[in-house]
């Protein structure tokens, strides 16, 4: 399964509303820990295929869902489940320790 872009357009649909875990990791373009992260999110993305959602915002294109989570650095990864905030981490992580967040 491929990542998931968030706006605020697409959150509820996509996260709120979906039946299955959602990982959404919060990032920028200029911040060099996000994109180590970034190719970890894509493999997480694959072996986690149709039992969770992976998914992106980019927090200086999408400020209101930042401040929605009350994000503070970056990178931070939150899981959803049931249209709830199940965990958070920052920084970065292996992807075993991401999947554990998702309970895959």
């Amino acid at each position: 399964m491929s990542v998931i872009t968030l706006t605020k357009n697409n959150f509820d649909d996509e996260v709120i509303s979906s039946p299955v875990p959602v990982l959404i990791d919060f990032w920028a373009s200029w911040c060099a820990p996000c994109r180590m992260l970034s190719p970890i999110i894509d493999k997480v993305a694959d072996e986690a295929g149709d039992r969770a959602k992976v998914c992106k915002i980019n927090v200086d294109d999408n400020p209101e869902l930042a401040q929605r989570f009350d994000i503070m650095s970056i990178p931070t990864l939150i899981v959803m489940k049931n249209g709830k905030l199940a965990g958070t981490s920052m920084g970065i992580m292996p992807k075993e320790e991401i999947l554990k967040m998702i309970d895959l």
